[in-house]
């Protein structure tokens, strides 16, 4: 198998496992990308969708203008295209990290990025939570975040894991286009070791890499969630 790869994909094969560009640098980068930005950007958008649904006009605690900042937020922040965000907060990266490059740094481009889809995808699920027993809930006295914790999360539980797993699929494809832009990881691979110098075996074995990620990540998801619709 070694040997086919050395014969027909040189280029990839040369590039190795260890070493500053190897593969399994590269890999290692996109996780951590990935992973980091999930955890940061996704405690962000969860509180930022719990707080849409809380405030909205038929929500538990309506609060008409904290509804009306949050949605703003969410809005703009889904709008604007990833690789402008990256420049546009280069000043809060360098004030937060230190510097503009490299894989740390582009946690909070990416953490900015992801927050605001995430935080919608929240809200629709959350939304879809029957609101009979919301209602139950608050005419037995639960407080709101007892509703939250007991009603919200756990009835929604089996749909917030599938728009998680749509959000890091989501993801995956922004690491790639931060490493395009030098954070490193698998995008940075594929663009600048693989197109940029004509090393198309490169970029394609970087592309299924990226590739397989997705294809992990949906099948664990969808695992999840039917377990969890199960209970």
């Amino acid at each position: 198998m070694m040997g086919w790869i050395e014969e027909n994909m040189p280029n990839a094969y040369a590039l190795g496992w260890s070493g500053d560009y190897g593969w399994g640098v590269a890999i290692w980068q996109t996780v951590y990308m990935t992973a980091g930005a999930a955890v940061i950007g996704g405690l962000i958008g969860l509180l930022f969708g719990i707080g849409l649904v809380l405030t909205a006009d038929d929500g538990i605690a309506p609060n008409r203008p904290t509804f009306q900042i949050l949605d703003k937020v969410v809005s703009v922040g889904r709008a604007i295209p990833f690789i402008i965000m990256v420049v546009a907060f280069s000043p809060l990266t360098q004030l937060i990290v230190g510097t503009t490059i490299g894989t740390t740094a582009s946690l909070v481009p990416l953490s900015l990025g992801v927050f605001p889809f995430f935080a919608r995808q929240v809200q629709v699920a959350l939304l879809g939570v029957d609101s009979g027993k919301v209602e139950a809930a608050h005419s037995f006295g639960a407080t709101n975040w007892d509703i939250i914790s007991d009603v919200y999360l756990r009835e929604g539980l089996a749909e917030l894991i599938r728009v998680s797993t749509v959000t890091l699929i989501s993801l995956v494809g922004l690491t790639a286009m931060a490493g395009a832009i030098g954070a490193g990881g698998l995008g940075t691979t594929a663009i600048v070791t693989g197109y940029q110098r004509f090393q198309n075996d490169v970029m394609w074995t970087a592309t299924i890499i990226i590739l397989l990620f997705i294809v992990l990540i949906q099948f664990v998801g969808d695992l999840l969630a039917r377990h969890a619709r199960h209970n």
